[in-house]
């Protein structure tokens, strides 16, 4: 299953919202790799492994069930999560990439992709729609995070990124 979806970032229409800068948004997007667990409430234990400036090796766990996964970062473009298949876990990956149509008109995209084609089977395929509207649910949550974060200060500077 592949699904993409956007998220706006600015509403450059409501002068009442703050603006969030593309530096902002790129250093909530990478904190979002660093500290998993501020965006994600049910995981119960983040470990980078290994880290070099463009990648980030990390053990999740949410509960008894530990995922490796490979974070590469190109820097103010995407983050793109790769997750090697482990157990009874497929491969998968997602991107989040920085779209900016406009001056300051932000939007992340978002990729998922498990490498299985979609099916017809009518069991899979309500698996494959409550999956598309959890990423979704989740990926609002991601930007409204980053823009707690970025209202309150804390993506100003002084940020490894």
């Amino acid at each position: 299953m592949k699904f993409e979806h956007l998220v706006a970032i600015n509403d450059l229409s409501n002068p009442a919202i703050p603006v969030i800068s593309r530096a902002e948004l790129w250093r909530g997007l990478v904190l979002r790799a660093e500290m998993p667990k501020l965006f994600i409430p049910y995981l119960d234990d983040a470990l980078i492994e290994d880290r070099t400036e463009v990648s980030m090796q990390r053990r999740l766990r949410y509960g008894e069930l530990v995922v490796t996964d490979t974070v590469t970062l190109t820097h103010q473009q995407h983050v793109h999560y790769d997750v090697p298949a482990q157990g009874e876990i497929p491969p998968s990956t997602m991107r989040m990439t920085i779209e900016e149509p406009q001056p300051l008109a932000l939007f992340v995209r978002f990729v998922y992709d498990d490498h299985l084609p979609d099916s017809d089977d009518a069991e899979q395929k309500m698996m494959n729609d409550y999956r598309r509207s959890a990423y979704q649910a989740a990926d609002v949550d991601t930007v409204s995070q980053i823009r707690q974060l970025a209202e309150s200060g804390q993506l100003d500077g002084h940020f490894n990124g």
